[in-house]
């Protein structure tokens, strides 16, 4: 499978404007800039795309991982802070941190464990980041 977005920026760093879209048009040129990925302005930017992306990604992975073990979640919240540092070499993402609340009739805390780090190794857009990726997982 193959999908795509795409990214428009008219102007420069700081005084430019850009429009993100996806294929599915979940996004149509929605805005992002300097203000919003820095400054805290109105709009998106690369890193907050990417804490959803990696969060669904990762909540998916594991619904798989529990249907293999014989488990359905009534429901799974997954929240991925992306880090955005400066180093020496430039900016970089440095780490994410995902944050998950499940309630899963018939799992113990123990095996709860042991499937959230299965599927945080195993989901996709983890394995894309080099980023360093932890999880607290919290059985409800």
């Amino acid at each position: 499978m193959t999908t795509f977005g795409t990214a428009v920026w008219h102007g420069g760093l700081k005084d430019g404007k850009g429009a993100i879209s996806t294929k599915s048009g979940a996004l149509n040129q929605y805005p992002y800039g300097f203000a919003s990925r820095f400054e805290g302005k109105p709009g998106t930017n690369p890193e907050e795309l990417i804490g959803a992306a990696h969060a669904g990604c990762f909540t998916m992975a594991l619904s798989l991982i529990l249907g293999e073990a014989g488990l359905t979640a009534d429901e799974m919240n997954t929240r991925a802070d992306v880090t955005l540092e400066k180093l020496a070499d430039g900016f970089a993402i440095t780490k994410v941190h995902l944050t998950l609340k499940a309630k899963i009739p018939g799992c113990d805390k123990t095996k709860f464990d042991e499937l959230a780090a299965k599927a945080k190794a195993g989901c996709p857009v983890s394995k894309l980041l080099k980023a360093e990726i932890t999880l607290d997982a919290e059985l409800v």
